[in-house]
């Protein structure tokens, strides 16, 4: 079960002017000319081509519980603060 807290208020689409009476995050009123509906935002994702992400191949040390890291999807200007996937999710 989802349980992404919604906030709600009487905003418009910035590409089709629909209503959008629910968000999952509080918008940025000096942004608000730039919310898009799902419908709109689902367009533009499915418009937009995703480039393959370029994985950094190394021997690096998780900073929180010493695990091996050996792919970063950017290669790190410090290597000192460094997280296993896992330790990054938490």
């Amino acid at each position: 079960m989802d349980d992404k807290k919604m906030f709600t208020g009487d905003w418009k689409c910035g590409s089709c002017n629909a209503a959008i009476t629910e968000l999952p995050f509080e918008p940025d009123p000096a942004r608000e000319s730039g919310l898009m509906c799902r419908d709109c935002h689902k367009k533009r994702q499915d418009e937009s081509p995703r480039a393959e992400r370029t994985m950094h191949e190394g021997n690096w040390t998780c900073a929180d519980c010493g695990g091996a890291i050996t792919s970063l999807p950017f290669e790190p200007r410090d290597t000192s603060n460094l997280k296993c996937r896992d330790c990054f999710r938490k």
